[in-house]
């Protein structure tokens, strides 16, 4: 896979930006329907003149390394996507999309196949290893890899799994994608202090009113709600030995490396964790703090 370049902090502000010029575009709406209107048809005439000019530097480029940097800068990609520029078809945006969430599927001892696009833009899809049947599937596959999709090709209508006992049905998986391609109940939140833990140290954290539970292993950083499924207390004074986390309660011991599986079926909540802008971020779904 291709370096991603490097990118200012503040670029994350632009995921969001479709959500800041919709809420004015509503705002609008007080004056009535012909300033709605008017107010519709001046961002239709900036986001053309915007294509307009993107698609002429596309075509004065002759250096496809600078063409391959464009294409894989996240901000750049997403406006190249909205007027249908994107140098790279669906599925390769696809299949770019799935590698950069295996590491957060091979760190829960599992993977991802992509087995075909059909011509109606459904993404079939198998789990291979842990993932077919660890209860954290449903978390790894709405929260990373749907996001992870969603952002590459806003396109695709759905995303299934072939696997028939699968413990996500297929036709939820998008149920909470409004048309526009955002999550209404998924929120991805930076967390830049994760990078200050330490090889086998635990640490609490307050995210979004959400307490979680964070460790490292060796290189590899986890994340769980701060809760044991065992005696239904919190984990904090929890002690890291190895991959195995201890709940200094009812001392029952959880894989952190295995999706926190635990002994007798339990299983810690695992909170997808990925790098994303180069920072490390935390998938939430709403209401924040509800209970999983």
């Amino acid at each position: 896979m291709a370096d991603r370049p490097d990118t200012p902090e503040n670029d994350t502000q632009w995921r969001t930006a479709g959500d800041r010029i919709q809420t004015l575009l509503d705002s609008c709406a007080a004056g009535g329907a012909a300033a709605y209107e008017r107010a519709q048809q001046l961002v239709r005439e900036v986001v053309g003149l915007y294509g307009a000019g993107l698609e002429r530097i596309l075509h004065m480029l002759d250096d496809s390394a600078l063409a391959e940097r464009l294409a894989t800068d996240d901000l750049v990609a997403s406006l190249l996507l909205v007027h249908g520029l994107h140098p790279h078809d669906v599925r390769r945006r696809v299949s770019d999309a799935l590698e950069r969430v295996r590491p957060y599927l091979g760190s829960h001892g599992g993977d991802v196949e992509l087995l075909e696009i059909t011509e109606a833009g459904a993404v079939r899809l198998t789990f291979t290893g842990s993932c077919k049947s660890c209860p954290s599937s449903a978390v790894t596959l709405e929260l990373a890899v749907q996001d992870a999709i969603l952002v590459a090709a806003p396109e695709i209508s759905s995303i299934e799994l072939a696997t028939p006992n699968t413990v996500i049905p297929a036709e939820s998986l998008l149920a909470r994608v409004n048309s526009n391609g955002r999550h209404d109940t998924t929120s991805w939140h930076p967390v830049p202090e994760l990078d200050d833990l330490a090889p086998g140290e635990v640490g609490g954290f307050l995210v979004a009113g959400t307490t979680l539970l964070a460790c490292r292993v060796g290189d590899q950083t986890f994340a769980y709600r701060d809760r044991c499924p065992v005696c239904d207390d919190t984990l904090a004074g929890a002690t890291l030995a190895g991959p195995l986390l201890r709940c200094p309660r009812c001392h029952t011991d959880y894989d952190v490396v295995r999706a926190g599986a635990g002994a007798n079926g339990a299983h810690l909540d695992p909170l997808p964790l990925l790098l994303r802008d180069g920072v490390l971020s935390v998938a939430m779904r709403a209401p924040l703090g509800a209970p999983a």
